[in-house]
């Protein structure tokens, strides 16, 4: 039927087939828990649609991640390869954020789901605590096949797969057992002198021994249903709840001492399966055999539900740099984990709240928004910020109660107002918004409040980020050339690319002179270190080289006189330099090299290559050194590429083979177009786009006399 998700073989729609793979994976692998992401074309994010053997509520910090989290579902999709990780110490060694968040003794493998036409998703399994760390050859194929079973679901469907709010919970069938057995089984239990309760996966009671009902001082009807740590206020602990979520991850049996008032001691044994969780109850000390050993856990109590969401939320800030990186992890992982569906956040600037990122609103809408007045009773913003408690707001009536003078113009319907305060001083707003009226339980005011502090700090070190690195960035674009010279018969592309981290200023630097009609300089060098201090030098050298060179000193004085005038400056710091005098009318260039990366070279209809440039010491090694001059031919539809090392001294590689290579990609590059020359030279070497220092590239290619291309 048109429309439908209906997989071949009529086994019904897609997402019953996705879940019924899902199972069967969980059940053939002997795994506890499975979970199955899907990527969202839109965003690109993954979205947990399918989840077996686990509550929905211990997910929430996972529904829904970056494709670049650090977390081992990402890694699997983004390496196309089956990631394990056989304990929770190498967790905590390789994926430390998702430690934090499953603080739980488990094994875990993840599994990309790559199809013909596209990336689908990922697979996640689980096993409990006591299977063995490395998985064999034998469980990776069956891990793959179950992979490559979801991926032809997904191939074959006409429409792709429903990507629901919620994942999905699969049931992981089990065993069934006669209703006379089961009452034999209660009648058995009852007659044991120790209490006994059953729990689900959602930690409800399903079943309650009227001795267990003595011992807990609570009728066994009014037991049933209920979680225990909330119906029994003795037991309202995070960590009595936190031992029922060690034993449903780790599927290993735990045991615990609790004092229910005034004077009871009472023992808990959990022992966990795939379809729930037995618990014995019985007074300490008399006990009938020896307890299961308890779960390793820290001796401070560990936090649940949205405490744990907190924490990875926490660590996920901690990781944000620029205001974007801000914006972003808020509107993916924040928003989503309280069901929110807008974001506005403001800087205060002079009394107002200036707009510096949003989500889910349109673009008229953050514009009559911005830039809104602190005034107390305009806003709640103002109001939250003056008085340092956040507001919340379940519905439009309730805001307008509080503040007929709020703009309404979003069509929102609910609002949390988080103020962003460090030290006492407001540096901003937070506004979390729903298109719908929601209710803010306490746990959810709880948590809200505990962000906006680490909202707060990771929004002042971002704002802080931005500013040195607009800084940086004007101050290194003053010191380079605004604009090539244009020069008869020569054509001229530079890139100057800072390295991918920090905010100092690197000290490449490079330039192109026009000397005359007919013949120009090239100059490229690399003042040592990424400062300031390194910039304030590479500005002076690089007005040194541009008055020897204009003065009309050869290539070995303008280097010579440039040396030594880093002597007089006494600096501490080391350049390398390499500058080309190039003579257009007698197609020859002449070259002179302070210790720096030697040039390509490529002539017309021919191989490129390194050219073998005679090298002098460093800038600032020697007063008196000498630097000779390498002359080589300079024929029309000749390109030449000076660079830095950033280009080629790559981590782990060897840079005479890099260089090679480098020269290889020169030789096969378009020689038209000298931009898309250097994308594709700095492609190669950094496909990525990730580099840990500066790189710079100059091309100059001498034009045919035909004026074609080299």
């Amino acid at each position: 039927m048109p429309g439908s998700n209906e997989p071949p073989g009529g086994a019904g729609s897609l997402d019953d087939a996705l879940g019924v793979a899902l199972a069967d994976t969980v059940r053939g692998t002997g795994a506890s828990i499975g979970g199955l992401y899907l990527i969202e074309e839109a965003e690109p994010v993954l979205r947990l649609v399918a989840l077996c053997g686990l509550p929905v509520a211990f997910t929430v910090p996972w529904q829904r991640l970056p494709l670049t989290a650090p977390v081992p579902v990402a890694d699997a999709i983004r390496d196309d390869a089956l990631v394990c990780v056989g304990s929770q110490d190498e967790m905590a060694r390789r994926y430390p954020r998702a430690a934090a968040v499953l603080p739980y003794p488990f094994a875990l493998a993840a599994v990309p789901l790559s199809g013909v036409r596209r990336r689908w998703g990922g697979l996640v399994l689980m096993w409990p605590a006591v299977r063995p760390r490395t998985v064999t050859p034998r469980e990776r194929g069956h891990i793959a096949s179950s992979a490559r079973r979801m991926t032809r679901l997904l191939d074959d469907a006409s429409w792709p797969p429903t990507v629901p709010d919620q994942p999905r919970v699969v049931p992981v069938d089990a065993a069934h057992h006669p209703v006379q057995t089961g009452l034999a089984a209660a009648d058995y239990l009852e007659r044991l002198p120790e209490g006994a309760l059953a729990l689900d996966l959602e930690g409800r009671v399903t079943f309650a021994t009227a001795t267990a009902a003595r011992l807990l001082g609570r009728r066994a009807d009014r037991l049933l249903g209920t979680r225990p740590w909330q119906s029994l206020a003795w037991l309202d602990d995070p960590v009595h709840e936190d031992h029922y979520r060690t034993a449903v991850v780790s599927r290993a049996p735990v045991s615990f001492t609790v004092l229910r008032p005034p004077d009871h001691w009472l023992t808990f044994q959990l022992y966990p399966d795939t379809s729930g969780i037995s618990v014995r109850v019985a007074p300490r000390g008399a006990q009938t055999e020896d307890p299961p050993p308890a779960a390793a856990r820290p001796p401070a109590a560990a936090p649940t539900g949205r405490l744990y969401q907190l924490v990875h939320l926490a660590a996920a800030l901690t990781e944000t740099v620029t205001v974007r990186d801000l914006v972003t992890l808020i509107a993916q992982q924040i928003l989503p984990a309280f069901g929110a569906q807008g974001l506005v956040l403001s800087a205060a600037e002079a009394g107002r709240l200036k707009i510096i990122g949003s989500h889910g609103y349109p673009a008229e809408a953050v514009e009559r928004l911005d830039a809104l007045s602190l005034d107390t009773g305009l806003t709640p913003a103002g109001q939250v910020l003056a008085s340092g408690a956040p507001a919340f707001f379940a519905d439009p009536a309730e805001m307008a109660g509080n503040y007929p003078r709020a703009p309404q113009i979003s069509g929102k319907q609910a609002w949390a107002f988080l103020p962003l305060i460090i030290s006492g001083r407001p540096v901003g707003c937070c506004i979390l918004s729903y298109d719908h009226p929601h209710t803010f339980t306490a746990d959810e005011r709880a948590v809200l409040t505990s962000l906006s502090g680490l909202i707060a700090q990771a929004l002042d070190r971002a704002r802080l980020y931005d500013a040195k690195h607009r800084l940086v960035h004007e101050l290194q674009s003053a010191l380079l050339p605004r604009a090539l010279p244009h020069l008869p018969g020569l054509d001229v592309a530079a890139r100057y690319l800072p390295a991918g981290h920090g905010v100092e200023v690197g000290g490449d630097f490079f330039d192109v002179l026009r000397l005359d009609d007919t013949t120009a300089a090239a100059v490229i060098g690399d003042v040592e270190g990424h400062s300031v201090a390194a910039a304030a030098l590479m500005g002076q050298v690089r007005t040194a080289i541009h008055a020897h060179a204009t003065a009309g000193a050869a290539p070995g004085q303008v280097l010579a006189r440039t040396n030594r005038l880093l002597a007089d400056l006494d600096s501490e710091l080391l350049v390398s330099c390499l500058y080309a005098h190039l003579d257009l009318a007698r197609h020859q260039a002449a070259f002179a090299s302070a210790g720096h990366v030697p040039p390509l070279l490529r002539p017309a209809h021919a191989t490129a290559g390194v050219l073998d440039v005679e090298p002098g010491p460093l800038l600032g090694v020697e007063t008196g050194a000498h630097y000779p001059v390498t002359t080589t031919p300079l024929l029309p539809g000749t390109t030449l590429a000076l660079y830095t090392d950033g280009l080629v001294e790559l981590p782990g590689t060897d840079a005479t083979r890099t260089t090679s290579d480098l020269a290889g990609r020169l030789d096969t590059g378009d020689g038209r177009d000298l931009e898309r020359l250097i994308d594709r030279l700095v492609r190669h070497t950094t496909p990525t786009g990730q580099h840990a220092d500066d790189i710079t590239v100059l091309l100059l290619r001498t034009a045919r006399p035909d004026g074609g291309p080299a």
